[in-house]
C-alpha cells in the first residue's frame, strides 16, 4: 500500500518535492508511485504510446506536454495498454481523453484536464530526460509518489 504523501513529507521534509500545480486524477486508482520515466512532447504522444507497451515494472511515466490542453497525450488504449505492461501510473503535464474509460482502469493517472482531440503521431520529443514541471525536477529513475493531496518527488 503507498503511504500517504502527507505523512512522507512529514517523515522526510526537505529531501521532497511537492509539486504545486494542481492535476486532476482520472485513473481508477488515485494513490500510487514508482521510479520516474520520462517523455518530453508537444502535441503529439507517438513516444507515450510507445514507452508505455513496454514492460513498466511498476514505473510512473511523467509526461510533460507543456501544459497543453489543445490536444490529448493519453487515451484509453494506451492507458490500457499501460496496464498491461505493469505501469504503475502516469502524470501528464497537459490532457488526456476517454475519461470514463480511464477511470475504470487500474491505474494512477493525473493530468490538467481532458480534450476529446487526438494528438499527432509523428513521434517528436525525447524519453527519459530529466522534466521541470512547475519548478519541480522529474528526474529519471527517482521516485515520485502521488494521492488526492498532490505529487511529491524525491530530489
Amino acid at each position: 500500500m503507498t503511504i500517504a504523501t502527507a505523512d512522507l513529507y512529514d517523515e522526510r521534509g526537505d529531501a521532497l518535492d511537492s509539486l504545486a500545480l494542481q492535476l486532476h486524477d482520472f485513473g481508477g486508482r488515485v494513490a500510487f508511485d514508482g521510479p520516474i520515466r520520462t517523455v518530453r512532447c508537444h502535441r503529439d504522444n507517438a513516444l507515450v504510446k510507445a514507452l508505455l507497451a513496454t514492460p513498466g515494472e511498476g514505473a510512473v511515466l511523467v509526461v510533460d506536454g507543456r501544459g497543453s490542453l489543445e490536444s490529448a497525450l493519453v487515451g484509453d488504449l494506451i492507458a490500457a495498454s499501460a496496464v498491461e505492461n505493469g505501469w504503475a501510473g502516469i502524470i501528464v503535464h497537459g490532457a488526456i481523453r476517454d475519461r470514463e474509460a480511464i477511470a475504470a482502469l487500474p491505474l494512477g493517472v493525473k493530468a490538467l484536464g481532458s480534450n476529446p482531440r487526438k494528438s499527432a503521431k509523428e513521434g517528436a520529443g525525447e524519453v527519459d530526460v530529466p522534466v521541470v514541471i512547475a519548478g519541480v525536477v522529474f528526474a529519471p529513475g527517482r521516485h515520485v509518489w502521488a494521492d488526492a493531496d498532490g505529487v511529491l518527488v524525491e530530489r
